[in-house]
């Protein structure tokens, strides 16, 4: 029996996790569930799966939580704020931690959970992004595993079991292009909120929609299999799939590519990571190759999608640079959703962002939460003076 603490059991990865692990309670159980504000699917989740910890984001809601759960819930202790998560993350129980938050948001618990000494499979891109060499470093001083539950990670790592290291001559990452693939670069100032919400292929939550949409999701990605695979970003390439079947191939030196191929449901790398080193019965997933039709690839196109070529300066460059682009491509986002921003404007005032930062290197977890936190404000600031002078 594995017991998990699922970090944003309330997303799209927690609730595609916890629909994995209904179905395998002879497997796993639930130790400790953390979510932000949806306290309402959150009472939910308590009651089918009786953890016994659930963290929420403030002590309001913790209340509100514990009154609406009432007797049914007095089996579950209700934590809140950044120590309610770090404690969740770091129980004693818990076996393995599935790091789902959202954003950096992410990072501390994950780093509390590594410190504990937890397996982690790793939903959070951007603990890897914003803290790399960090996280890495304790991962191996801890001798704790990491996991990649992204479906792209999944497949590079799947791909890469039994294989000589030293053989491996790139990482291929596919990108289904998102919803704007085809659409002329000259309509791209009339994107609205509800066009770049639209993927063709996945369901996901709507910071990562929109990261798919301007394909800043495949830069974080690249950053984030720098420090998985321990590979120089020079040895990753982008290549568009659109078909979104082939998750990601790897090239060795003698020639030979090995892909991992799927359907593209996120249910199948989270399966995966949370049965590693074993594969879980469940072929609902399998795909139907006579159906699928034809797979096709296509090179990104950096003038259409700056994104991609902010994220791999931000890796080249490193330091705490990637923090930074991390933080000003959150805040941008939220901007663009809320309607403050053009579409076009998302890489813009991240560039902006970039071009002003004194990049150095972060010796702990904290200096990396400076430059998150300095990224975000000069953001903020620069969307706001822009908002004020048109």
């Amino acid at each position: 029996m594995k017991r998990i603490v699922l970090l944003g059991s309330t997303g799209s990865i927690g609730t595609s996790a916890l629909d994995v692990i209904g179905k395998h309670r002879d497997r796993f159980r639930v130790v400790a569930l953390a979510a932000g504000t949806n306290i309402g699917l959150l009472k939910e989740q308590i009651l089918a799966f009786q953890p016994a910890v659930a963290a929420v984001k403030d002590g309001e809601l913790a209340e509100k939580l514990r009154e609406s759960l009432g007797v049914q819930g007095k089996k579950t202790s209700i934590l809140w704020g950044s120590s309610g998560y770090e404690e969740a993350a770091s129980l004693r129980e818990g076996d393995l931690v599935l790091s789902a938050m959202v954003g950096a948001a992410g990072l501390v618990p994950t780093m509390a959970a590594i410190e504990a000494g937890k397996d982690i499979a790793l939903a959070n891109k951007e603990t890897l992004v914003t803290a790399g060499r960090i996280v890495t470093d304790r991962v191996l001083s801890k001798g704790v595993r990491l996991i990649p539950v992204d479906s792209e990670h999944s497949a590079i790592f799947q791909c890469l079991e039994g294989q000589d290291r030293d053989r491996l001559k790139r990482i291929l990452l596919t990108a289904s292009g998102g919803p704007f693939f085809r659409l002329p670069k000259e309509a791209f100032g009339k994107i609205t909120p509800a066009d770049a919400l639209r993927h063709p292929n996945w369901v996901m939550g709507k910071k990562i929609t929109i990261d798919s949409a301007t394909m800043m999701n495949k830069g974080l990605e690249v950053i984030e299999a720098r420090w998985l695979f321990d590979v120089d970003a020079g040895r990753i390439d982008v290549i568009i799939h659109p078909q979104s079947i082939i998750h990601s191939m790897v090239e060795f030196r003698d020639g030979s590519v090995l892909a991992q191929l799927g359907i593209p449901d996120m249910r199948v790398p989270i399966s995966y990571a949370l049965g590693y080193p074993h594969r879980l019965e469940d072929g609902r997933f399998a795909p139907d190759f006579l159906k699928t039709g034809p797979l096709e690839f296509h090179p990104p196109d950096p003038d259409r999608f700056p994104c991609l070529g902010l994220a791999f300066r931000a890796v080249r460059e490193g330091g705490s640079l990637p923090a930074v682009l991390n933080g000003a491509n959150e805040i941008a986002v939220e901007a663009f959703l809320s309607g403050r921003i053009a579409f076009t404007d998302i890489p813009r005032v991240i560039e902006k962002t970039m071009d002003v930062h004194g990049s150095f290197e972060p010796r702990n977890i904290g200096e990396v939460l400076d430059a998150d936190r300095w990224s975000r404000k000069t953001t903020l600031e620069f969307i706001e003076k822009e908002i004020d002078e048109p």
